[in-house]
């Protein structure tokens, strides 16, 4: 296949090119650099196979060629206000990506006939009110809120999807991503994998934020990312959870973590600071991705995160 993706400079774009590239097709990556690195994909500007041009999705978008598929991954992701990264502090450019780059992006499908790919997100669960998640499950989210930003505009992205789905008959298909940690995250993203990982290798307390026994669960990205990849090649319409159902509290996160690096600090409790719209707990029902894609995760907890732990290490150069 000869596959666009957007967002290919991300954490998440990037990997999927390095997948795509190894499975033999060819890739075009797309990026404005707002929150992807130019050294994610700097490993692949000798591959003959891989190109890659600069432009902002909310742009109309023009590929010379015909190409099999769309990927549309571009968008801020981290919720986190204290990270320059993060879509609270890009409000207007997450709007824009999960709205104009959608709409421009399927645009693109429609032209080639592509199949179509969708990168949602739990976050249009919101809060949730139901758990585990299941993909028929509406949500409990504040359009207004300052999460709104991110959430509305992945929710308004699979509304126009399916429209072009039923009104063009374009091809396409919804991955809802849970919490995925790994290479290539920024370390300043600001959630918690790179907040606990570089607070361990300083050798510092690790912050815990509440009493610690709100829950997350963590999907490795080659996991994901294989994922993903099943439903590119799928015949699935439909939203599909992509995520590890293993649910772990933040206190039992703290414990991997600093065992991982021999961190003698232990844990340190401040006042909760939950933001609006937070969720307590979150974990996905992966039934359908286990029947329709026969996906599971495999990478053990550990084995993920130890793989992460030298990845920052490089980046903060920690031998």
């Amino acid at each position: 296949m000869r596959v666009l993706i957007t967002g290919a400079a991300g954490f998440l774009g990037s990997n999927l090119c390095d997948l795509l590239l190894a499975e033999g097709h060819e890739v075009i990556g797309m990026d404005n650099f707002i929150t992807g690195k130019k050294e994610n994909l700097a490993h692949l500007m000798g591959n003959e196979r891989f190109s890659f041009f600069r432009h902002d999705v909310s742009k109309y978008i023009f590929v010379a060629g015909k190409l099999d598929a769309v990927m549309h991954f571009a968008s801020p992701a981290s919720p986190n206000p204290n990270s320059p990264f993060g879509y609270t502090n890009l409000p207007i450019q997450t709007m824009k990506a999960g709205a104009l780059g959608t709409h421009n992006t399927l645009g693109v499908a429609l032209a080639n006939k592509a199949r179509y790919l969708l990168a949602s997100t739990s976050e249009v669960y919101g809060d949730p009110l139901e758990h585990p998640q299941t993909e028929s499950y509406w949500g409990h989210v504040n359009p207004i809120g300052e999460r709104s930003v991110y959430d509305e505009a992945k929710r308004f992205a699979e509304a126009l999807t399916m429209a072009y789905h039923r009104f063009h008959d374009v091809n396409t298909g919804i991955v809802r991503i849970f919490n995925t940690y790994g290479p290539r995250m920024h370390v300043d993203d600001g959630r918690v994998v790179p907040n606990f990982i570089k607070q361990a290798l300083k050798k510092e307390a690790l912050t815990i934020y509440g009493d610690g026994e709100q829950t997350r669960s963590f999907c490795y990205v080659d996991d994901l990312i294989n994922g993903i990849y099943k439903l590119l090649i799928s015949d699935e319409h439909m939203p599909v959870n992509i995520g590890n159902p293993v649910e772990t509290s933040i206190n039992e996160f703290a414990d991997v973590i600093n065992a991982l690096t021999n961190n003698p600090e232990g844990t340190v409790y401040e006042k909760e600071q939950r933001g609006e719209g937070d969720p307590q707990r979150r974990r996905p029902d992966i039934t359908r991705a286990k029947d329709i894609l026969n996906w599971s995760p495999n990478v053990s907890l550990d084995d993920g995160i130890m793989n992460t732990i030298n990845y920052f290490k490089s980046e903060l150069g920690i031998q």
